[in-house]
């Protein structure tokens, strides 16, 4: 008897992803307890498991691996914002650097969702306030405007950490980038989207230099990047080292995908 074939949602399972768009960081407390006008915000998007994204590209694939270790491959009907503390707890027990709450949000919440983060509420390590779109008509929007080009997973030995310029102006400006990009989503702007998705990498390169360059990336990710937002509306790194490249387009973007957004629970 031939073998079985195994559906795609038995290997790669059921939890979502997500994708962090602008503002990157602010959900960390050493950034966000710096931020003269708090608070400040970052943007994520639940999106479907229609295929397996690349480990170590800023996909959250860490956290939904210890999801999917911690909830048999589903997510369990309660409030999400107690799944997400569990999370938070499973996951970073005993770390020394741990990940940041919009991991957990990003993939727990449907929907698009600013995360208001402020240093004097929670620490600065949960976000004061959760604002979701899950409008079908601004999902299909999102979901037609953001293009999704693979570069490189982050190389062995990458740290993002060695080098930091934690500038209270900058870290200003990088909460704004968040509020930025939510508001053009809200308003379905692509130009506005484009230029906070551009705004935030600036902050992270004045911020946190190492996101963009290191001795262990050896792809020019600086130079891709400028020849992207030279094209194109506005793009942005998946996340720090490289992963995907973002771009913000009305047109078809040469190699890249798009994705589903997850709007229900």
């Amino acid at each position: 008897m031939p073998e079985a074939t195994p559906s795609l949602a038995s290997v790669i399972g059921r939890i979502p992803y997500r994708l962090a768009l602008a503002g990157g960081w602010i959900d960390q407390p050493f950034v966000s307890r710096l931020n003269p006008t708090p608070p400040g915000s970052m943007v994520v998007v639940a999106v479907e498991p229609t295929f397996r994204f690349m480990d170590r590209s800023g996909i959250a694939t860490g956290t939904r691996e210890v999801a999917t270790r911690l909830w048999r491959g589903r997510l369990p009907n309660r409030k999400p914002e107690l799944l997400v503390r569990e999370l938070y707890e499973a996951e970073n027990q005993g770390k020394a650097e741990p990940s940041g709450s919009q991991d957990m949000i990003g993939l727990i919440y449907p929907g698009i969702n600013r995360l208001a983060y402020d240093f004097a509420a929670n620490g600065g390590v949960f976000p004061h306030h959760v604002e979701s779109l899950r409008s079908a008509r601004t999902a299909r929007w999102l979901e037609n405007v953001l293009h999704v080009l693979p570069v490189a997973p982050r190389p062995d030995g990458y740290h993002p950490l060695g080098e930091q310029h934690l500038d209270p102006k900058w870290i200003a400006r990088l909460g704004q980038s968040g509020k930025d990009c939510f508001e053009s989503i809200r308003r379905r702007d692509v130009a506005a989207l484009g230029v906070s998705m551009n705004e935030c990498m600036i902050c992270w390169e004045r911020l946190l230099p190492h996101t963009v360059r290191h001795p262990t990336i050896k792809l020019d990710l600086k130079a891709l990047l400028r020849a992207y937002q030279a094209r194109y509306p506005g793009a942005m790194y998946s996340g720090c080292g490289g992963g995907y490249l973002f771009v913000v387009s009305e047109a078809a973007v040469p190699g890249a995908f798009q994705v589903k957004i997850r709007l229900r629970p």
